[in-house]
């Protein structure tokens, strides 16, 4: 469906209960309909769950990082936005380039997409991988091909990712999407019992090989049986379980800005069948390789400010299940092309910059940290979220992101489960879900150099006994609250 552009004008902030740290600030759109209240209550003894520190990460086919200078300390901007993201995260290496991918130490790079001559790597890139490692912080998951069947070259890879990547190395993956492997890189009838002994064959080799590594998967694309029963074959074998998960397809005329701004009905399912293989294993899962649309993305869908809102409440959503980490896909995709759904930019000419995706995953990482709380919206129909998280004794970040096309928000906090002295707004905003540019949070974008500082935010106290602030259609805001 077409959404219309909603242009926004400034109001005053005391009609809405709101005191500006330095100006009367606040944003509205223009034509929407009347505001409707959105009643929200916490309750503060209640966690739903933990958020590791290590959630937010980024996802990479081989064939990327087989791009000279992409994962590079000397690449500043890149690993500046890495480092904006978080100081703690998990870089992910595999995709379907990963099966056709082969190590060679002196050999020439080489980046191809699937079914072509196989993309190479070779131990300067990894050398620079490992120093990109160092420099932002983050660990790395590394996928080793076992779709060609060469073990030989599969050890030496390895060998090579832990002398790069030292103790930033998290786990190594065996195959990517092993489910999906029947008439790619084996027989029709190529079953789960036939890749866990493939994985076992490997996983045994490589520990004589490198002593004290560590495994995930089984890396599954859409076969959930897959990861329970590797749970309970693997589970005291292994550090992570691995599952793959895109909302719906790039060529789908369904796939639509609509379509993000609602919920997958089988999302509910996948999470609550990973958290049980977890729960029953004691192995964390994490969504390793996850974007909205597979194929590299929807453009005009996946490339717009829709997805920064869909990415944050997709993000807070696997969080709420249990789920230990989760990897957005970015860079060059199994096709040989930018992905549309790319958090990072990159114009395959060194430049490097943060598309709308980014700034969801940005506000994820400032509103998310400590305990998920058990929280109540009463949306009065209207298609909003809400999140709340507690980072230490006192203070709370409510996250609200409002996914109606032209119809604001009345918040309205239940001062009984919120008894709040004082707080802040930070806001991110666009002109329209359509929007590539101009996207802000805090009242800032993303600078040149990959950084980023809050240039706004509303002070929020109660007034008359009521706390309650307007929620532009097509926004978010994170509500930090000292309680």
């Amino acid at each position: 469906m077409l959404f219309s552009r909603i242009n926004r004008r400034n109001f005053l902030a005391t009609a809405l209960s709101l005191i500006p740290a330095k100006m009367a600030y606040a944003s509205a759109k223009e034509n929407s309909v009347a505001d409707g209240k959105v009643r929200v209550r916490v309750d503060l003894s209640r966690s739903v769950a933990s958020i590791p520190p290590d959630f937010i990460g980024l996802g990479y086919e081989i064939s990327s990082v087989a791009r000279v200078g992409l994962l590079s300390p000397e690449n500043k901007v890149y690993v500046q936005l890495v480092r904006t993201l978080g100081r703690n995260g998990v870089i992910r290496v595999g995709g379907n380039t990963a099966d056709y991918a082969s190590y060679s130490a002196r050999g020439r790079l080489l980046s191809s997409p699937e079914n072509q001559a196989g993309s190479i790597v070779n131990e300067a890139v990894l050398r620079d991988l490992g120093s990109f490692l160092g420099a932002t912080g983050w660990q790395l998951i590394w996928t080793l091909n076992l779709g060609e069947r060469n073990q030989a070259n599969a050890i030496e890879a390895a060998k090579a990712v832990r002398a790069a990547a030292g103790n930033h190395l998290l786990a190594f993956e065996i195959g990517n999407e092993p489910d999906l492997f029947p008439n790619r890189h084996r027989a029709a009838d190529y079953s789960y019992a036939e890749y866990l002994a493939e994985f076992r064959t490997y996983r045994d080799t490589l520990g004589q090989a490198i002593p004290g590594v560590s495994f995930a998967g089984p890396d599954a694309a859409v076969a959930i049986d897959w990861v329970r029963e590797f749970a309970s074959d693997e589970g005291s074998q292994i550090r992570l379980l691995t599952a793959h998960y895109y909302r719906d397809g790039a060529m789908k005329p369904t796939s639509t800005i609509d379509e993000l701004m609602h919920e997958d009905p089988r999302l509910a399912t996948t999470l609550r069948e990973l958290r049980a293989a977890a729960d029953s294993s004691g192995v964390p899962y994490r969504l390793c390789e996850t974007n909205s649309f597979y194929g590299g993305g929807k453009p005009r869908v996946s490339d717009t400010f829709a997805a920064a809102l869909w990415v944050l409440d997709f993000l807070f959503t696997l969080a709420s299940a249990g789920c230990a980490g989760v990897n957005i896909e970015t860079g060059v995709n199994q096709l040989g092309f930018i992905s549309s759904y790319s958090p990072i930019g990159d114009d395959e000419k060194g430049h490097y910059w943060a598309a709308p995706e980014y700034y969801g995953m940005l506000a994820f990482t400032l509103s998310a940290g400590g305990q998920i709380l058990e929280s109540v919206i009463d949306a009065d129909g209207r298609n909003v979220k809400a999140y709340a998280t507690k980072r230490n004794n006192n203070e709370i970040v409510l996250t609200l992101i409002n996914r109606e096309t032209a119809s604001d928000a009345t918040v309205v906090l239940d001062r009984n489960s919120l008894p709040v002295r004082e707080g802040s707004i930070t806001r991110l905003e666009a002109s329209s879900f359509e929007s590539k540019s101009g996207i802000t949070l805090g009242g800032a974008g993303i600078t040149r150099d990959g950084s980023w500082k809050s240039m706004q935010n509303e002070r929020l106290i109660p007034i008359n006994g009521k706390i309650q602030f307007r929620l532009p259609a097509a926004s978010a805001a994170l509500v930090t609250m000292h309680v």
